[in-house]
């Protein structure tokens, strides 16, 4: 990692390795940019408008990779990387590439070309022959008699077990196509072919299963499947999932399906990965990838917890927006387009202001009824004052990173205005009684000074007639603060006793509470570790499916067997 001082801010320096190998990105940020402005940069800079689709991967210092997360700052995920070089990579395999634009679909072009190098598109020698021709299509153009002579497909790197029969079979394809023909074309039939295949969007990370068979496991927008040998032996699909966790190096799938759509049954599956942080890394990619496929907005996102009782947790908050939304908003841009393009008569007619007989409100329902919708779009609303927030109104612009003082003072803002909310809430609650005392108080406060004035006068004046009448006054009010105050003082004793009583009620609450949690805190504790070493240590039948768990097997042998030989070593040694 390059660093860079410059007018006393801090810049920091990165490569991008894009999808061709020898294509690389000098960026630079600083340390308040997130990973959002990395990636809008060399999206930008690609002229890319599909973004989401995207991402930047880094290796770190223990060959573990990671996905940039574009909600964190840059420098905290990869302080630990130097030199620092990220690659940019398809992150989300579409559902259909072919509706990707320009260069997007050009860069998922790329990324499957490079899948099919590097032997993660997975396919028959006929696919890998037919996909070897679209690549030398692309790159040498139509087929020229004189110019392509001899083994020329030699020459270019189109598989990764790359043998003469497949290159024979590649020219063969390649001599046979049609000339002139437009390079979308080609990326289109490409795309096509790909997106049949089982592999398709397949990053296979290395497991095992309970028997200790090396498997594969891949994660694509149509759930999570294993391949053994290449072929895909289960598939288990984003409606059947449940649940995704992880137990140290375990990584558990909780299934919920229904055969005969009456009797719900569930069922537990887990792997082994080769280490806890590859395996938080396939739990993370597995939340990744199901909730950018399964959910309709990224409104609807939570906090998604993994790791169990026996392992550090972690929290993962999705960011950015889902295929949902994308679609959502291409709906919403060719229908723009298309009341664009209307002809002048239509539009007029169009524009025609609404009259009572036709409120205006209704509009809105009226245009999103005569849409087309689709079984993976959402509606689209509208894009008035209660809908300000919404991610399908076109008239909000996108969310810009901001600097470390803008962020500090937004959050102040909004914690203001959260104080301000409580403590109007408060002082709503307990108006029926401080404002009586508070009353009361004030009452009181004005007449003592009333009785103060008239003493005063009392004792200044000339005349006998008038001294008595001050006197007389001032006996009057005499009597009146002190019977206020006397009112006064007894009504204030009592509320301070009633909150006192209340105090100490709470405080003899809490104090039972603590009390009677401790103990059963403990009793269960015990329970659970006597029941586990029970179970993990009888040859009952009764629980021999329960010791298959992938959570019991987990406990087994990663906690109670290295523990238990631990203290036979040591209570060996001493005794």
């Amino acid at each position: 990692m390059f660093k860079s001082r410059s007018e006393g801010n801090v810049v920091y320096k990165c490569t991008v390795r894009l999808l061709e190998d020898l294509d690389v990105l000098e960026c630079e940020f600083q340390p308040h940019h997130k990973g959002s402005f990395l990636l809008d940069y060399v999206c930008e800079q690609l002229e890319i408008t599909e973004k989401d689709y995207f991402g930047l991967r880094f290796v770190d210092s223990a060959k573990q990779r990671h996905w940039l997360d574009l909600a964190k700052t840059i420098i905290k995920q990869v302080k630990d990387v130097d030199p620092l070089v990220l690659s940019f990579r398809v992150k989300f395999y579409p559902a259909d590439p072919l509706r990707l634009t320009n260069n997007g679909k050009l860069m998922l072009y790329q990324q499957l070309k490079r899948d099919l190098r590097h032997g993660r598109l997975y396919c028959s020698a006929g696919e890998a022959a037919a996909l070897g021709a679209l690549i030398v299509q692309d790159e040498l153009g139509d087929y020229d008699a004189e110019t392509h002579t001899g083994e020329y497909v030699s020459s270019l790197k189109i598989a990764l077990r790359q043998s003469e029969p497949l290159e024979k079979k590649a020219m063969e394809l390649h001599q046979k196509r049609e000339p002139g023909q437009e390079p979308v074309a080609v990326y289109d039939e490409f795309v096509g072919i790909a997106r049949s295949l089982e592999t398709y969007g397949i990053d296979p990370h290395p497991v095992k299963d309970h028997r200790g068979t090396q498997l594969y496991l891949g994660i694509n927008f149509s759930g999570i499947s294993t391949f053994a040998a290449g072929r895909r032996t289960q598939h288990f699909r984003w409606p059947e999932v449940h649940k995704i966790n992880f137990e140290g190096k375990m990584f558990i799938i909780h299934l919920a399906y229904s055969e005969d759509r009456r009797e719900v049954k569930k069922h537990t599956v887990g792997f082994k990965c080769p280490s806890g942080a590859a395996c938080r890394y396939v739990w993370r990619c597995s939340i990744e990838q199901m909730l950018f496929f399964t959910l309709p907005t990224s409104q609807h996102a939570s906090v998604v917890s993994g790791g169990g009782f026996f392992s550090w947790g972690t929290k993962f908050r999705y960011s950015g927006r889902t295929e949902r939304e994308l679609m959502s908003e291409a709906l919403q841009a060719l229908r723009q387009q298309k009341l664009n393009n209307t002809s002048p008569s239509k539009r007029k007619a169009q524009s025609v202001p609404a009259t009572p007989s036709s409120p205006q409100g209704d509009l809105a329902e009226i245009r999103y009824s005569s849409l087309p919708r689709s079984t993976m779009s959402e509606p689209l609303g509208g894009c008035g004052d209660h809908m300000a927030s919404s991610v399908y109104c076109t008239d909000n612009p996108l969310p810009t990173l901001e600097t470390v003082s803008e962020e500090a003072r937004k959050t102040n803002g909004e914690s203001n205005d959260h104080l301000s909310d409580y403590y109007f809430r408060d002082s709503f609650d307990h108006s029926s009684s401080e404002s009586g005392f508070t009353a009361a108080a004030n009452s009181a406060n004005a007449i003592g000074d009333h009785h103060h004035h008239h003493r005063h006068g009392a004792s200044s004046g000339a005349h006998h007639s008038l001294l008595h009448h001050h006197h007389r006054q001032a006996y009057t009010t005499d009597n009146i603060p002190a019977l206020a105050i006397h009112s006064v003082t007894n009504h204030a004793a009592s509320i301070i006793q009633q909150q006192n009583a209340s105090n100490s009620a709470k405080n003899a609450k809490k104090f039972s509470l603590v009390q009677a949690f401790v103990p059963s805190f403990v009793f269960v504790v015990v329970v659970l570790i006597v029941s586990a070493i029970y179970i993990l240590e009888t040859d009952s039948e009764l629980f021999a499916s329960m010791r298959n768990w992938p959570e019991m097997i987990c406990l087994r042998y990663q906690y109670y067997q290295p523990l238990k030989e631990f203290l036979a070593k040591k209570f060996g040694a001493i005794f």
